[in-house]
């Protein structure tokens, strides 16, 4: 297990019961957050047991979890290796007897199985995963301080930032360094061929292994899919597994009965995560690399919530300050100006080797004029240029095929420009994402795709077919 300090160890360890909503008497929902809440209130319908995904982040390797599919309690964990007799631990401590004297299989998947054939008929259908702990619990003593100040960051952009945040736990433990074997780096873990889009159309040099220079453009990027959708979960889907394949959940979703944008994406989500049970390879034309982690994605990123959540509430946290450097400031002329260890800089600066280059940002716990401009913008008030370019731009009426269309460009383009022309710090990041996706928009064959999935027959036959065998009524039952 990662040695912690107390109050890392202590905050792990307690219930992570922090309820995402509101408090009462708080000011009236923002736009994002009324999206977030509508969001949430499917989650809760489609996929009850999301809380259950917070477990996995905040438990070191080593264990499998089990849970309540109805509710998303954490069960019981047994350890990967070893004894599951002697070396299980219960949350609800009644399981117990019911599974004192079993004989374990040898094969860790049989033994899985028994877990849920023998806990089922008492406790209802199981959840079971192994933990992931090592993937963020060793980055909380770096980078859980920060969390309020990337909370304002995603704020500023429309998203509310347990959302954002929780999606990086995902992506990347937090660890500005984190990269695939893929070369998707860092926080939000995009690919190294889309930041180098993205420095391009940028007025500033983008450092993409730094945590702070990433998240606000993560930030405008699920803002302007949130915005497409109208809802953050096939939002937060597209990030992992594609927009076609988001698409064709959400067609799948329409044709089942769904009457919203997130009812058909969990619906069609349910669809091709069964017929994959069914006949993997009879129906892959309705889901083709739509896999199981796609399936679970928009859930584990609701439940992690309560971990960004419960971090945010008992991990002491820190300031950060961006200066905009206009010469490349070496890493010995930072510590000595600073008085800072080369480690502690490191730590606000994780991409940084022998020096910060021109035209990139320098983040630190105080500032430092003399290392460039002042470009803190989450620590000022938005300018009301921003605020209301904004405000406009979350109203746009959603909808994948309208977006698609070769005229809606022109309404982008204009909300390009006007953000372009707020002159401020993050209004050249969404007139920057705004310019990657519009070129993405009319690149991408993805409109094609779908207008043939929705309409070719032979498609809407093994939709048929696979609902026919699944038992669903066409009108949308479960």
């Amino acid at each position: 297990m990662v040695s912690l300090r107390p109050r890392y160890r202590l905050a792990l360890v307690a219930a992570l019961v922090v309820l995402l909503g509101r408090t009462a008497g708080a000011e009236p929902l923002s736009r994002a957050d009324a999206r977030l809440k509508d969001d949430l209130t499917v989650v809760q319908a489609f996929r009850p047991a999301y809380r259950f995904w917070q477990h996995i982040f905040t438990i070191p390797d080593g264990r499998i979890a089990f849970g309540s599919e109805q509710d998303g309690r954490l069960l019981a964990t047994f350890p990967t290796k070893g004894d599951w007799g002697r070396d299980a631990l219960y949350v609800d401590t009644s399981l117990a007897a019911t599974l004192n004297g079993v004989v374990w299989p040898p094969r860790p998947d049989d033994r899985r199985d028994l877990v849920v054939r023998l806990l089922t008929p008492t406790i209802g259908p199981l959840l079971h995963n192994p933990t992931r702990g090592l993937f963020l619990l060793p980055n909380i003593p770096k980078y859980a301080p920060f969390l309020d100040e990337w909370s304002r960051i995603y704020e500023r952009f429309g998203v509310p930032a347990e959302i954002g945040l929780s999606q990086a736990i995902l992506e990347s433990g937090l660890n500005g360094v984190a990269k695939s074997r893929a070369s998707a780096l860092g926080l939000c873990q995009w690919l190294r061929r889309n930041w180098q889009t993205l420095d391009r159309l940028s007025p500033a040099v983008i450092e993409a292994f730094n945590q702070t220079t990433q998240a606000p453009y993560c930030a405008a990027y699920l803002s302007i899919l949130g915005t497409m959708y109208g809802s953050f979960i096939p939002a937060l889907s597209e990030h992992h597994s594609g927009g076609v394949n988001v698409g064709r959940a959400l067609i799948n979703g329409e044709r089942l009965g769904g009457a919203t944008v997130p009812e058909q994406y969990f619906r069609g989500s349910q669809f091709a995560r069964d017929l994959r049970q069914v006949d993997l390879r009879g129906y892959r034309d309705l889901y083709r690399t739509y896999g199981i982690r796609s399936f679970r994605y928009a859930e584990m990123v609701f439940g992690n919530t309560l971990t960004v959540r419960q971090l945010r509430s008992t991990v002491p946290q820190e300031r950060i300050f961006a200066m905009r450097t206009a010469r490349a400031v070496p890493a010995g002329e930072i510590t000595k100006r600073t008085s800072l260890t080369a480690s502690e800089v490191q730590r606000f600066n994780p991409a940084l080797t022998r020096a910060v280059p021109a035209g990139a940002t320098i983040y630190l716990p105080l500032r430092v004029p003399e290392f460039g401009a002042d470009v803190t913008f989450w620590q000022r008030d938005p300018a009301p240029a921003f605020t209301a370019a904004l405000d406009d731009f979350l109203q746009l009426e959603p909808g994948v095929q309208r977006w698609h269309d070769a005229s809606f460009e022109s309404v982008l383009q204009g909300y390009r420009k006007r953000f372009e022309a707020t002159g401020t710090e993050e209004g050249d990041v969404m007139a920057s994402v705004l310019a990657y996706v519009i070129g993405d928009l009319r690149t991408s064959r993805r409109a094609a795709i779908l207008d043939e999935f929705r309409t070719s027959g032979q498609i809407l036959q093994l939709f048929k077919q696979g609902a026919a065998e699944l038992g669903h009524l066409l009108t949308g039952s479960q």
